[in-house]
């Protein structure tokens, strides 16, 4: 291990047998989708996660300038465990070609660079807003559903994750719209066709995810306000007048004509759980459509990563968190696995304090290395404001050097510091 030391790498392939606690895992030897970790990149914390990473693996990448000192890598003995059958919580993992059955599954490759996708997802959204506020709007006051111009409507946004998806992903963080519900149509929408991407789906499921995760609230547009903007718990014939809101929602698209089963299928189950523990039918599994599956992952997320009348937005790393412990309980753990590596754990405008103590906000991701991104620093290691915003490419080597290493220290909740995302300007 002493003569591996003094190669001049920033990563080592590394025998699972020879992991030691403190090494910065930076690549494995398969997908990571075909394993049960959370992100692309990690730190050995303890024994169990050297096991976990011997399970799955017969070696892996570790970054030597990330990894902590205090522990060399010994020689251990034990064999790596053999690999009958890829495991996921005591049971078979499902690829995602199970998963959507009968779909062609094709990797999708970035084709814009962020800085030119960025104006042509700001004006896709601009659109879909306001073609969103007038659809809504019509059906509000007893109209149908214009189906034809919520099709056309969500193109250009399918268009534009499809080439980069951190673009949309930035530009719907800066978008804030008054109204709770569209915002949170416009966020799950963006989020489902980011882990549509992931998983290769062809571009029409796209579409279908974004029309069916616009839709799944539309419902609510017949529940009293009052009950959806409560700051108070409320009674069990109150919720039951909320939860109504999946019937709603079924007869209005139902109403419009919509023939597409998985648009229908979101609307109908995305309150459905993993588990069985969901409503309105209490499905499990199997048993819940594959797209209602994937509108359950992104409605919570964008859920608890926004503020509600009842409940303070979380950081995108702490929402992470929450969606990655309640694998194969509340959601199937393949397509949570999936979504984590479609946004990461700092997805753009997520705002970030750096190891140097200064804020910013994510920019853009590098799928490659999701822990190290680019950053617009706004405020000082004081946490005073910059006269001129700066920013910094964390996957640049001039950022500091071994331990010195500028990093990611931590997420921030949205609006920490004071800061408004709808100001920060390119």
């Amino acid at each position: 291990m002493k003569g591996q030391r003094a190669v001049k790498l920033n990563t080592l392939k590394t025998s699972t047998t020879k992991l030691d606690i403190g090494m910065f895992v930076s690549g494995l030897d398969r997908p990571w989708l075909d394993t049960p970790f959370a992100t692309q990149g990690f730190y050995i914390e303890t024994t169990g996660d050297i096991d976990r990473l011997r399970e799955y693996c017969e070696y892996v990448l570790v970054d030597i300038r990330r990894s902590r000192r205090g522990g060399s890598a010994p020689d251990r003995k034990a064999p790596p465990r053999p690999v009958q059958e890829r495991k996921l919580n005591g049971r078979p993992r499902v690829s995602v070609e199970r998963i959507f059955e009968g779909r062609p599954i094709k990797p999708y490759q970035d084709d814009s660079a962020w800085e030119d996708e960025r104006p042509r997802a700001q004006e896709a959204l601009n659109a879909l807003i306001e073609d969103i506020d007038e659809i809504f709007e019509h059906v509000s006051d007893g109209g149908k559903l214009n189906v034809i111009k919520l099709k056309k409507s969500v193109e250009p946004i399918v268009d534009s994750i499809s080439r980069n998806p951190d673009a949309c992903l930035w530009v719907a963080r800066l978008k804030q719209h008054d109204e709770y519900t569209y915002q949170h149509s416009l966020g799950a929408a963006i989020w489902s066709v980011s882990l549509g991407r992931q998983l290769g789906l062809p571009r029409r499921d796209l579409r279908s995810l974004a029309m069916g995760c616009l839709l799944m609230d539309v419902g609510k547009l017949r529940v009293d306000p009052k009950l959806l903007q409560a700051d108070r718990e409320l009674t069990l014939e109150e919720m039951a007048q909320v939860y109504s809101h999946v019937s709603y929602g079924l007869e209005i698209v139902q109403e419009s004509g919509i023939i597409n089963q998985d648009v229908i299928d979101m609307v109908a189950y995305h309150h459905e759980r993993y588990d069985g523990s969901g409503y309105p039918d209490g499905l499990k599994q199997d048993s819940i459509p594959s797209f209602a599956r994937i509108a359950a992952i992104v409605d919570t997320y964008d859920a608890i990563t926004s503020n509600r009348s009842y409940a303070d937005a979380v950081s995108p790393s702490d929402a992470i968190r929450l969606l990655y412990h309640s694998r194969d309980a509340d959601f199937q753990a393949e397509l949570v696995e999936a979504f984590i590596q479609a946004v990461g754990i700092y997805p753009a405008g997520t705002l970030v304090e750096l190891s140097s103590g200064e804020v910013g906000v994510v920019v853009a991701e590098y799928r490659s290395r999701r822990l190290r991104p680019k950053v617009m620093v706004l405020l000082d290691a004081d946490k005073n404001t910059l006269a001129e915003s700066k920013m910094i490419n964390l996957q640049d080597d001039s950022c500091g050097e071994g331990p010195l290493l500028l990093t990611i220290a931590k997420s921030l909740e949205p609006g920490a510091y004071g800061i408004d995302l709808a100001s920060v300007g390119l």
